[in-house]
């Protein structure tokens, strides 16, 4: 990341998908500072996704830029800037769960030692120590997404994008995970951009969160988060939780009657 630059800085983007197509994204401008948890989150199809693959450099916008630590999102990529989560953890069934956290390093060429010590601080980090011989048909849904958290941040990269990595959890899963994700995030320090459909989520995670229109998807308005870090259960009973999320619900309500869950 180049000197003083933003974390993700997105200017003027719009994507169409074909010609005379489905226009997903318009006039996006962003800019996300370094260290900030930042939530997409709008209507289903306002394009939340596709603004998390232009930033990773999985899709092009039409028109505008995105830059990732002040490089363009194609450098970022080949630079290995970020890591990425999806809502499936995507793991490979046939290598262990040491295996498949070190899959990056692998590719990267670092020693079998040096990665080794490397899996062996992830899996602790994600409080997966003991597991490093399972499978991940061994491991439930919640303990497979840490271990996807942890191979995307094996490489410590300084940005994490993650799309509705818990969404296909039970509610209560989703809590903890939450709280886990938070951890995590405070001890590594890394930028976090999460796309999730959960209010509740978003604001018991975020710094900010970017508030985005019905289709085509533009910023309808971003939301700063005051609620103090660390964030707890009792964070949820907060009377200022309830107002945010209230705000935010008002918000995605004036989207063209959009449905939103909490």
């Amino acid at each position: 990341m180049t000197a003083h630059a933003a974390a993700v800085s997105i200017r003027q983007v719009s994507k169409t998908f074909g010609q005379g197509g489905t226009t997903a994204l318009t006039g996006i401008d962003l800019e996300v500072q370094p260290g900030e948890f930042i939530s997409l989150i709008g209507p289903s199809g306002c394009g939340k996704s596709t603004l998390l693959r232009v930033i990773g450099d999985l899709t092009e916008p039409t028109s505008g830029e995105a830059l990732v630590g002040g490089k363009s999102a194609h450098q970022a990529r080949l630079d290995r800037d970020y890591g990425m989560v999806f809502q499936e953890a995507t793991l490979m069934d046939w290598r262990t769960i040491r295996k498949n956290v070190s899959l990056p390093l692998e590719m990267m060429g670092w020693d079998r030692v040096r990665r080794q010590e490397r899996v062996r601080e992830l899996l602790q980090l994600v409080e997966l120590s003991g597991f490093e011989d399972h499978h991940p048909w061994q491991l439930s849904g919640g303990m497979q997404q840490r271990v996807a958290i942890a191979r995307a941040l094996s490489f410590s990269p300084s940005l994490m994008l993650m799309d509705e990595p818990f969404g296909a959890l039970d509610e209560m899963t989703r809590d903890r995970m939450n709280i886990e994700l938070l951890r995590i995030w405070e001890a590594t320090r890394a930028t976090v951009v999460f796309v999730t459909h959960s209010i509740a989520e978003a604001v018991f995670l975020s710094s900010r969160i970017v508030v985005m229109s019905a289709r085509p998807g533009r910023v309808q308005r971003i939301v700063d988060v005051d609620l103090t870090y660390p964030r707890t259960n009792e964070t949820r009973e907060d009377p200022r939780f309830f107002e945010l999320a209230t705000e935010v619900r008002e918000l995605l309500r004036e989207s063209h009657g959009a449905r939103e869950t909490v």
